[in-house]
């Protein structure tokens, strides 16, 4: 697995992660060139969430051959825990299965529950 790098993924997609200057992050995915998709979040060109947090870094990618995959991946991490993703981003692949676990263990967060079937009106 590569953490960062620039370059055109082979015939397929990117996944990446941002860094945005509220120190949050914002994963993603494109079949266009790495360098000029966060260039073009840099700059403003999304309407969004990294377009009220520039400037933005990024700190992960990973290329993928099909898109369909690099879509599955950039859902499985928008879903994880902050701790998760920067052991991904560190490369601590054992810190991202311990998180994985420890999440297991303690349960779903509460606003991830599934809904009780109940009307808020």
């Amino acid at each position: 697995m590569e953490r960062v790098s620039k370059d055109v993924a082979p015939m397929g997609a990117w996944l990446y992660v941002l860094k945005c200057s509220d120190g949050s992050y914002y994963t993603g995915t494109t079949r266009a060139n790495l360098e000029q998709r966060v260039a073009q979040h840099q700059a403003g060109e999304f309407d969004g969430y990294t377009s009220t947090r520039r400037p933005v870094t990024l700190v992960f990618s990973e290329s993928f051959e099909q898109i369909t995959d690099a879509i599955a991946a950039e859902r499985q991490i928008k879903g994880w825990s902050r701790a998760k993703k920067e052991a991904l981003i560190a490369g601590d692949f054992a810190r991202v299965q311990a998180a994985a676990r420890r999440r297991q263990a303690f349960g779903p967060h509460p606003s991830r529950r599934a809904p009780s079937g109940r009307s808020s009106g």
